[in-house]
């Protein structure tokens, strides 16, 4: 096999692996909300147990004044030291990242 061949076929190779993760992204842009509640939950379980959650499954616009990014919405509910305490979060439709906590009860 020449060099050549062999150059070619790494090449092609590569551009095809752009290409696939391109048009899966352009597909599903957004994590599946589920793999976001999941993660989030993860790290509260670290601080106390949880009570409850939920996740709103469709993306809205979250502004923070300076830029907009499409978030999930949700809540975590957990007792902590003999109080219930009630959080509704914003994460990153994308990421997964937190982008707004509240502590409402």
């Amino acid at each position: 096999m020449k060099l050549r061949d062999f150059m070619l076929g790494v090449v092609t190779g590569l551009a095809a692996a752009v290409i696939i993760k391109e048009v899966t992204e352009k597909v599903s842009p957004y994590k599946s909300a589920n793999e976001i509640l999941e993660n989030i939950k993860a790290d509260f379980k670290k601080d106390s147990p949880i009570d409850g959650s939920w996740i709103y499954m469709k993306t809205e616009n979250f502004s923070n004044g300076f830029t907009e990014v499409p978030v999930y919405r949700g809540g975590i509910s957990r007792l902590k030291n003999g109080e219930m305490e009630t959080y509704e979060f914003a994460a990153d439709a994308r990421t997964g990242a937190v982008v707004d906590l509240q502590l409402v009860g």
